[in-house]
């Protein structure tokens, strides 16, 4: 399969690059310097930027599914929200241009996830307040994806994710925050990737949200 992934770079889209060339996929990143990416067998490396179009759409043709695991900076939580519209007209242009579908997958945040009917993580009062601001932003980008007429899926991390091992041991789940017997949300960068490849290579949330925790 043709992968193309925007922020590779990143924690989590470092691990998506790993583990999509360990099970023989051939990858393209796009970044705004390829000198910063390493040559590797399967994998190519274009210039562009999530926040221009016209730079992508070229670099993706002949894609099969898009990533974007593109975090925005801190201070500019707002273009978590920007980013779906410079990604939706990128795929379309390409999709138009090649007479085909071009699935546009992206890592999101968990702060829209529901923990009771009605109740969403990021507006309980123990919500840290410095993660508030970003944690909006991913839903209201998630709402904006809703509104695309592309094939998207919008993958929200555990509660807590952070670097660890690969035990390709996880639950998944859609709308609710997947939490274990402590009520704890988890899971490793590592099998996030594996979560993340595996919904790739067999499609189960077409047009959907999903998450996935230990």
């Amino acid at each position: 399969m043709k992968i193309a992934l925007v922020g590779a770079t990143g924690m989590i889209g470092q691990r998506i690059l790993n583990e999509a060339l360990s099970r023989g996929h051939r990858v393209t990143v796009i970044a705004r310097d390829p000198s910063k990416i390493a040559p590797r067998p399967n994998l190519d490396v274009k210039a562009g930027d999530v926040m221009k179009p016209e730079t992508l759409t070229p670099a993706i043709a002949g894609s099969d599914v898009l990533v974007s695991s593109v975090s925005p900076p801190k201070d500019q939580p707002a273009q978590a929200i920007d980013s779906v519209a410079t990604l939706t007209q990128a795929v379309t242009a390409a999709n138009k241009a090649a007479h085909r579908s071009i699935r546009l997958i992206m890592v999101g945040g968990a702060g829209s996830l529901e923990i009771a009917p009605g109740k969403v993580l990021v507006d309980q009062p123990n919500f840290p307040e410095a993660w508030k601001p970003i944690a909006s932003a991913h839903r209201d980008a998630l709402a904006a994806l809703r509104k695309t007429s592309i094939d998207w899926t919008y993958f929200s991390p555990a509660g807590f994710i952070q670097p660890g091992e690969r035990t390709g041991k996880f639950r998944l789940g859609t709308e609710q925050l997947v939490v274990d017997e402590k009520g704890e949300s988890r899971i490793s960068a590592e099998d996030y990737a594996v979560a993340m490849l595996d919904e790739i290579e067999k499609p189960q949330f077409i047009r959907k949200r999903f998450t996935a925790a230990y």
